[in-house]
């Protein structure tokens, strides 16, 4: 055997240089050390129903309160796409429209002939786009619309240069008309949203229609990128409405909302609005709080919070996707969690029919969180993302009932059932946990 101080000192050093390069890698990479803090607490407990806890949520999340506008939950592709085309077609000044994914398709198609006709007709066109997500959007239909004097842009696209950001993704939703009529949510332009949750080729998903205030809150998470990738710092009357209320005589199932937040996040070691968004919520609770999340990985700090909500006899529950999920690893370690979460009270369903792709959070029928971000790390700390948080007890029990219609499509687990489950599903769950940090 080769003795180790045999070689040349300078062979050692390297070989140390490339030691500690290496650990250094799996710690940056993998790791969270310093990410975060250890844990959370609350100096006074605030239920979400009260001034002090969005006075409270505002200052952490650097978000203004407002009040006024109306919003209107919108299911499934045969609801949220008519809804989103025919406002586009009706624009008359402005189209601001941010998605993380774009796919050739039917889906394509339409917005596409519907964007470029109102870029023809003179309306201002603006489309940003994920570099990644956008990779397989269809570049004549993309050369056609600048050609008609639309924009595209895409968000961080791959180049030399920008090697050490590519993990960075934009995955906001955002579609803005003449900056009074707005849409966000879960879904983007692929035809997996197409259709009513019918079969396994139609994602299960939605989207919420503001307008007045909401919508001119909502073009934060559009500008603030739209100017990141291309310069252009937008202004005028066409992106900002001046009406102070926006009346619902005509979209009568949409619910005029009290008061509310709008919440975007960028990359950032230190600041984490969207953890303490979802952890603030959470831990507010004091009756009911019902969660929809497709990639569902609390990380030690929610999970804790969630274990303690139930143990507290508060209704907690939990809708995920079963196998339908397009990522199976996440699926493998949201069930790492699943075990304790069991244990402590939380009750867990699993959506039977298809991919469920909904962001939604519910507590005590007056606070909801809509919008793009799931409860994964990436989308917490990683991804540009973009949330709506709305104190109004009409849109909570509209939340509520799409809630309990999912779940009375979804089985749920029981914690003796789960205790029993095969040691080969243990053991990719084990593995999915380590990685958790990149999800």
């Amino acid at each position: 055997m080769t003795d180790l101080f045999s070689f040349p000192w300078w062979a050692l050093v390297l070989m140390a240089c490339g030691v500690i390069g290496i650990a250094t890698s799996i710690l940056s990479l993998f790791s969270s050390i310093g990410d975060r803090a250890s844990k959370a607490s609350l100096v006074d407990s605030c239920a979400v129903h009260t001034e002090d806890f969005l006075q409270a949520l505002a200052g952490v999340l650097n978000s203004p309160l407002q009040s006024g506008g109306s919003a209107e939950l919108l299911n499934n592709g045969d609801q949220y796409f008519p809804r989103m085309l025919q406002a586009i077609r009706e624009a008359e000044h402005t189209i601001n429209f941010t998605t993380y994914i774009w796919h050739d398709g039917k889906v394509s198609k339409q917005f596409f002939q519907a964007l470029t006709e109102r870029a023809r007709a003179g309306v201002q066109v603006r489309v940003l786009v994920d570099g990644f997500g956008g990779l397989r959007a269809p570049d004549d239909d993309i050369s056609q619309l600048r050609e008609a004097g639309g924009k595209w842009a895409f968000f961080n696209a791959p180049r030399f240069g920008r090697l050490t950001r590519l993990h960075k993704r934009t995955h906001r939703r955002a579609l803005l008309i003449d900056g009074r009529i707005g849409f966000t949510g879960g879904a983007a332009v692929m035809d997996k949203w197409r259709g009513d949750a019918g079969n396994p080729e139609e994602w299960r998903d939605t989207m919420v229609e503001v307008r007045g205030k909401l919508a001119v809150n909502l073009q934060s998470a559009f500008t603030q990128l739209w100017t990141h990738a291309t310069g252009e710092l937008i202004s005028g009357d066409g992106f900002y409405s001046n009406d102070e209320e926006e009346s619902t005589a005509d979209r009568p199932e949409a619910q005029l909302i009290r008061r509310h937040l709008n919440v975007i996040s960028s990359p950032s070691s230190h600041a984490h609005p969207m953890r303490h968004l979802y952890w603030f919520s959470i831990s507010s609770a004091e009756k009911r709080l019902y969660i929809t999340n497709p990639y569902f990985v609390p990380d030690k700090t929610l999970a804790v919070a969630l274990k303690d909500r139930a143990e507290r006899g508060i209704d907690v529950r939990v809708l995920v996707p079963n196998e339908h999920i397009d990522v199976p690893m996440i699926r493998w370690a949201s069930h790492s969690y699943y075990e304790e979460l069991l244990a402590a009270g939380v009750r867990i369903f699993e959506f039977q029919p298809t991919m469920i792709h909904q962001k939604l959070l519910v507590a005590d029928g007056i606070w909801s969180l809509v919008g793009s971000a799931n409860m994964d790390v990436r989308s917490k700390e990683l991804n540009q993302e973009n949330m709506l948080g709305l104190q109004d007890r009409g849109f909570g029990v509209e939340m509520e009932r799409t809630f309990m219609a999912d779940l009375a499509r979804a089985r749920e687990i029981t914690l003796d059932q789960w205790r029993k489950r095969p040691l080969h599903r243990r053991i990719p769950e084990r593995i999915a946990r380590l990685f958790e940090e990149q999800f």
